[in-house]
């Protein structure tokens, strides 16, 4: 039995679920979100609440319940606070700018690296070495921020790079005479 599962996902007020056509959509105060549905799980819009159950006893559908039921409380939480990422850029002349819809990276190469901005997606660079990620797509927003930090991961022994706001990178000590 999945312990995730079992739980209800809460309806906030404001918020409304409908499910049609084998689609559930999401409506809030920050937008709406849809999601295929599963044909291994049941799902029912009772009062104030999302029930998730496995449609039957199948190893497969007991595997998706506690999933479906996570991306299921994803897009209400979604539609009501919306996710931010933080980005934190360390090194010397490494900076980041965000200009409209395109985000310019200054990250020692010989050129800028210019990101275009998905849609549904705001970035916002409060001083040079930071960026916040934002938007009401858990998904989107945890993807555009790995395609940033791609380009420069946390290297081990100065930490120069992009890492998550709270990772911590494990530094190597070096050469010993």
């Amino acid at each position: 039995m999945s312990r995730i599962g079992k739980k209800a996902v809460a309806i906030p007020g404001g918020v409304t679920a409908n499910i049609e056509n084998g689609t559930l959509t999401v409506k809030g105060a920050k937008g709406t979100l849809t999601m295929g549905l599963s044909d291994l799980i049941d799902y029912k819009v009772e009062g104030d609440e999302i029930q998730v159950n496995p449609a039957n006893d199948s190893k497969q559908a007991r595997s998706f319940w506690g999933l479906q039921r996570t991306l299921v409380a994803n897009l209400v939480e979604g539609v009501t606070e919306g996710f931010t990422k933080t980005l934190e850029i360390t090194g010397v002349g490494y900076r980041a700018k965000a200009q409209g819809k395109t985000l310019k990276l200054e990250l020692g190469f010989s050129h800028d690296v210019d990101l275009e901005v998905p849609e549904g997606i705001t970035v916002n660079t409060p001083d040079q070495t930071t960026v916040e990620i934002s938007g009401i797509d858990k998904q989107a927003v945890g993807q555009f921020a790995a395609e940033i930090r791609e380009w420069r991961k946390p290297e081990p022994y100065k930490g120069k790079g992009i890492k998550y706001r709270g990772e911590y990178v494990f530094r190597k000590e070096g050469k010993k005479k």
